[in-house]
């Protein structure tokens, strides 16, 4: 991926970061970047480098760039020709990349408490897909069903208990 390629990325991520469902406009960028940071670069040399005009950054940009989205700053970089983000060790065909992903996405999920459970519990679990199988086919209910059976679940389970307990 190249920086022009990079950075409209950016721009889409943190538009639903920030909760607008669409990319932010390079002038967001500039006026936000200028709220938050107190500093900013202009929206001309953004588009420059989102049109690949401009190849490359100044560190002072780069390092300002990776402050607004929180990246490192060696991200903000092309990579070069032939570069994959896929590991191709052979230690990859010993490991379940499903297993991998959901650790790693777990990861970078902390700050939504109910997805990171549920990725860290589906990477903890001994067979994640079994888990996924099924849940693709809860998605056929509604939601009022889901919620229907939960609650019916949880009541047998305090029955249970509770009888348990009697004997």
């Amino acid at each position: 991926m190249n920086l022009a390629e990079k950075i409209k990325h950016l721009r889409e991520v943190e538009g639903e970061l920030r909760g607008i469902n669409r990319p932010m406009t390079q002038m967001e960028i500039v006026k936000t970047m200028q709220e938050e940071l107190g500093e900013s670069i202009s929206q001309a040399y953004l588009s420059q480098l989102e049109s690949s005009k401009r190849l490359h950054l100044t560190a002072s940009s780069r390092d300002l760039l990776a402050r607004f989205f929180k990246v490192h700053p060696g991200y903000l970089v092309s990579d070069p020709p032939d570069y994959s983000t896929d590991l191709l060790s052979e230690m990859e065909m010993h490991t379940d990349r499903l297993e991998t992903w959901l650790v790693a996405n777990a990861a970078e999920w902390r700050i939504e408490p109910a997805l990171h459970t549920v990725l860290q519990t589906l990477a903890n679990a001994p067979d994640p897909r079994r888990y996924l199988d099924v849940l693709q086919k809860l998605m056929d209910y509604s939601i009022e069903e889901l919620e229907a059976i939960v609650e019916a679940l949880e009541e047998h389970q305090e029955s249970e208990e509770s009888a348990m307990l009697d004997q």
